[in-house]
């Protein structure tokens, strides 16, 4: 259920989703099963965003430095990604004209889990629903170095002259270039903080902060955060009242 004009709503929501290990831990659980109850939550975002016509959603599944997490822990998303990635959740997708699509350096994730994200992406491409986003080993200082490599071998190759690169060619070689910048960041878990997610992409994105841990973050949770969004005055840099 939504709350005021839908010209309230952003059009694209990302989200950190934070605190699966200490709702675990303080539900006597396992870390990996807390991380089973986030991807709840997170099927359960999709259909909150679908209900309220938002257009796209991003998800910082896992990060560049989670690598350093215990093995066991690593091991146990490894294999949640891949339980996500199942026929039944395709045919959920499909059903709800939902695009799924990854971000992210792919060379050291599973060639299973590599395979599947492909299948997924190339199965949903035509979907015309909700497109989310699921950002997998991601960091926003590797977006950023290798859209800057990417610029450095086109000057190198005559392709492009240093002269021409501005804002607008950075953000062209970065991840989600097709898509808009989010107008809402959620954070769960309690910290307040990017945490190294879409930094480039961020720059005028209102920011919502909640103590709520993330498989706790529910629909009614989802409205609160759409209400903070809605009660603010994005300026984009300029002064109140400018054109």
């Amino acid at each position: 259920m939504t709350s005021g004009p839908d010209s309230c709503l952003p059009n694209h929501v990302s989200v950190i989703m934070d605190g699966n290990n200490r709702w675990a831990r303080d539900n006597g659980l396992s870390g990996v099963a807390g991380h089973r109850a986030g991807a709840e939550a997170a099927r359960n975002l999709v259909d909150s965003c679908i209900d309220r016509n938002i257009k796209f959603l991003t998800l910082f599944a896992f990060s560049s430095e989670n690598w350093m997490r215990p093995k066991k822990e690593v091991r146990g998303l490894m294999s949640l990604f891949l339980t996500v990635l199942n026929r039944k959740e395709l045919e959920q997708l499909f059903s709800r004209q939902v695009r799924i699509q990854f971000i992210g350096r792919r060379d050291s994730l599973p060639p299973k889990i590599l395979q599947k994200m492909k299948q997924v992406e190339e199965s949903t491409r035509s979907n015309n629903g909700l497109t989310v986003t699921v950002a997998a080993d991601y960091g926003g200082r590797w977006d950023i170095a290798q859209a800057a490599a990417r610029i450095a071998a086109e000057i190198e190759s005559g392709q492009l002259r240093a002269e021409q690169v501005d804002l607008e060619t950075m953000r062209q070689r970065l991840c989600m270039a097709e898509l808009p910048d989010p107008d809402l960041c959620i954070r769960t878990g309690g910290e307040q903080r990017i945490s190294n997610f879409l930094l480039w992409q961020t720059a005028y994105t209102e920011l919502y902060f909640t103590d709520c841990y993330w498989p706790d973050f529910d629909d009614r949770q989802f409205q609160l955060a759409l209400d903070s969004f809605a009660s603010r005055q994005r300026r984009f840099g300029k002064q109140p009242g400018s054109d």
